[in-house]
């Protein structure tokens, strides 16, 4: 049996190598923060268990903390944090892309915008930190 006919047309299709990603930085770049996800994921699930450790009792605290503190899940957690910055990242660095922000009937220049990101980031990573560390004092 034929694969077409004169009647049907015939696509040009290119084959795509399985590690086409790795042809170019940008491609790698793309695959690395799309892979970030998985890991944004890991974060959330961990924090509701925490949030759960937390309402069980103090003897499912401690049991979370000695489940945290185990080598493997201390390693994923330093692989997330790296990962979910390198997210945030280049989250903010496509920003300016996907956001035309206007002040009056001028466009707000993608450098502002970028800074903007980065200022609310630092902002909201001082609060969080001014709340948790006064509780120590």
């Amino acid at each position: 049996m034929k694969a077409h006919s004169e009647y049907h047309q015939r696509w040009l299709r290119r084959p795509v190598s399985t590690y086409w990603w790795l042809e170019k930085p940008a491609y790698f770049a793309f695959i690395l923060r799309e892979s970030s996800c998985m890991f944004v994921g890991w974060f959330v699930i961990y924090l509701l268990l925490l949030v759960r450790a937390v309402l069980d009792g103090e003897v499912s605290y401690r049991q979370y903390l000695e489940w945290s503190a185990t080598p493997g899940i201390l390693f994923l957690n330093i692989v997330t944090l790296a990962f979910v910055l390198y997210h945030a990242v280049t989250f903010f660095q496509a920003a300016p892309q996907a956001l035309v922000v206007r002040a009056g009937r001028k466009r707000v220049p993608p450098r502002l915008v970028l800074a903007g990101h980065y200022v609310a980031w630092i902002v909201a990573s001082g609060l969080i930190g001014w709340v948790l560390l006064a509780g120590r004092a």
